[in-house]
């Protein structure tokens, strides 16, 4: 099967409107930093440094990019502001790859766990609970078995938004009464998924970030009970960052890649931001791969992410 295979024309019309804001951002500021220029030079450099900065992709991942055009440029001699684009599209296509960040072909899961337990964290206001739904609906869509955990007990709001989502998606939720232990939610849903044969579980918890030990804590708690039902899981704690947020969204995954194990990542609200450079950072800085990308209101809306198709939207063919 090709790479593009799955990447079908309303698909991509999705993600270049999704991205045209940042899209427009970076040609414009790229268009200012070559106008009269005919080579890539210092100038050229230290202009497109700025681009990317202001574009939210990061002081150490611009400086990680522009290292490997001056590569670029001292072996090739001569490299034409024409071929800037060009040559910046494949490094940060080249940067993606190595951080991990694989193209997965649709909303597939392994085989060989059944139930696929994912554990979702992201501070309240990011998008959580609205990606779980968006979730839900896709592997449902993909002929799966969903079942859904409401395991942020603290907020009423989160418990009465994921059991809306429920109901719209048509997939069970487990819950509990208001301030019910976590933990026991969690198990509570595992057991009901697995005595249901369930192919995929996707647990929500609390965003709560003011004390990370606490949160440490909480989510380390949730993830051993898990264990007692599904030995192995979760087998996915997947963050999810707003990408409006920019820098901020950076400081997020500080706090939650040091409070537990994130493997995946969901960068949402990419649709109303020129701030899409964030997804290359984030990526680049904690090597976690992005796996979905939200890209609108829309349940079609969230996207797993094709770091070819990404960089294509952002730069041109």
């Amino acid at each position: 099967m090709g790479i593009f295979s799955f990447f079908s024309k309303e698909k991509k019309e999705t993600l270049d409107k999704g991205l045209s804001k940042t899209k427009e951002s970076v040609f414009s500021k790229l268009t200012r930093a070559i106008a009269g220029k005919s080579k890539v030079d210092d100038d050229v450099l230290d202009d497109l440094e700025e681009v990317l900065i202001t574009s939210d992709v990061g002081v150490e991942t611009t400086l990680k990019i522009i290292s490997r055009i001056e590569k670029r440029a001292e072996k090739d001699k001569y490299v034409n502001t024409q071929e800037l684009t060009s040559i910046l599209r494949d490094e940060i296509a080249s940067l993606l790859t190595e951080n991990n960040t694989e193209d997965a072909e649709g909303f597939v899961l392994p085989e060989d766990k059944k139930p696929y337990v994912i554990m979702v964290v992201g501070v309240n206001g990011v998008g959580k609970t609205t990606t779980i739904g968006k979730l839900a609906f896709q592997f449902k869509k993909a002929g799966h078995r969903v079942y859904l955990g409401a395991a942020d007990t603290f907020r009423a709001a989160a418990v009465e938004q994921l059991v809306i989502w429920g109901e719209r998606v048509d997939v069970p939720v487990v819950k509990q009464k208001m301030g019910a232990d976590p933990a026991s939610v969690a198990f509570d849903t595992l057991s009901s998924a697995v005595a249901n044969k369930a192919d995929v579980v996707i647990i929500d918890t609390a965003g709560r970030l003011h004390n990370k030990i606490n949160l440490m804590n909480e989510l380390t708690k949730i993830k051993n009970v898990m264990k007692k039902v599904v030995p192995d899981a979760p087998h996915e704690i997947l963050l999810v960052l707003d990408g409006s947020t920019g820098q901020n969204a950076f400081e997020q995954a500080k706090q939650f890649t040091a409070a537990t194990e994130v493997n995946a990542l969901a960068v949402t609200k990419l649709d109303g931001t020129a701030k899409g450079g964030v997804v290359i950072g984030i990526s680049d800085q904690f090597r976690i791969p992005v796996k979905y990308i939200g890209l609108g209101e829309g349940m079609e809306d969230l996207q797993v992410f094709n770091k070819k198709e990404f960089v294509n939207s952002l730069f041109g063919e």
